[in-house]
């Protein structure tokens, strides 16, 4: 048989994906002992217990000064912000990549400004935001709203005309106006899309928002990171980047969790 041909079944598959993640740990852990044996003060590469008791530290002590939980209050701030900007972001793709992708008049009038704005590096545009919105939530929140709206706006629109002509003309001889066509033929379709366009957005969201954190915040996973980072405290840096990584792989398998419940039509397809 052929090596293209050869699948694993789940044992073999799970233990194929987690060996690079041993890999990693692996060579970390050597190299981490190596520098810690020349110089047990080195913070560069700090060692599982170190990171151990930093955890501690950040999640279940009191800070000092403020008397919170760090790490839980900073969760919560991102967190936060994140749902907010997605979902704002979601919505505004769902009614704009339907216009475009279903009435040729908005897709006319919209798709130009849609691509238009998908080019626009988000990052280049923060000090604008910070200028007009404020140091507050609502800067961030826009950076992550304008940073991945127009991409799932085009994704959404092109999900759209992806739909069999066959549908289009069969609804229409039954009769369905413009709205029917929309409301029944049109969005049950591209609701499970939008949920793929959601997960594939989930990294560059956390992008923008560590970004804005670490530029102008109080609280959060991004501005603590950058905080510390004066003092070079990898023991807080790492943990806390492992941290957002399990976050965001959470995030992601409940949104294909939701999307198997809720459309197991679409799925069903090998999607």
């Amino acid at each position: 048989m052929r090596l293209i041909n050869r699948y694993p079944g789940r044992a073999p598959a799970l233990l194929l994906g987690l060996i690079p993640f041993l890999l990693v740990v692996l060579i970390y852990g050597m190299a981490s002992q190596a520098r810690l044996a020349e110089n047990p003060n080195d913070k560069l590469l700090p060692g599982l217990e170190q990171m151990t008791g930093a955890v501690n530290r950040m999640a279940f002590q009191e800070d000092r000064r403020s008397g919170d939980y760090l790490m839980w209050q900073d969760t919560t701030a991102s967190l936060s912000r994140l749902a907010i900007g997605v979902g704002v972001a979601a919505s505004l793709a769902l009614v704009v990549g339907l216009l475009n992708g279903i009435l040729p008049m908005a897709r006319a009038g919209l798709a130009p400004l849609v691509s238009a704005l998908s080019m626009i590096p988000p990052l280049a545009i923060l000090p604008i935001l910070f200028i007009v919105f404020g140091l507050g939530e609502l800067s961030k929140v826009m950076l992550i709203v304008i940073g991945t709206a127009p991409i799932m706006m085009r994704d959404v629109a092109q999900r759209v005309r992806e739909l069999p002509v066959e549908q289009l003309i069969k609804i229409q001889t039954l009769g369905a106006n413009s709205w029917q066509v929309v409301t029944r033929m049109a969005l049950p379709q591209v609701l499970p899309r939008l949920i793929d366009a959601v997960r594939l957005s989930l990294g560059p969201a956390w992008l923008f928002l560590i970004a804005a954190e670490a530029i102008a915040s109080t609280e959060g996973l991004g501005y603590r990171i950058f905080l510390v980072r004066r003092y070079l405290a990898m023991d807080v840096i790492l943990p806390y980047v492992i941290w957002i990584t399990i976050l965001a792989i959470v995030i992601d398998q409940c949104l294909r969790f939701a999307n198997r419940r809720l459309f197991p039509w679409y799925n069903a397809g090998g999607h």
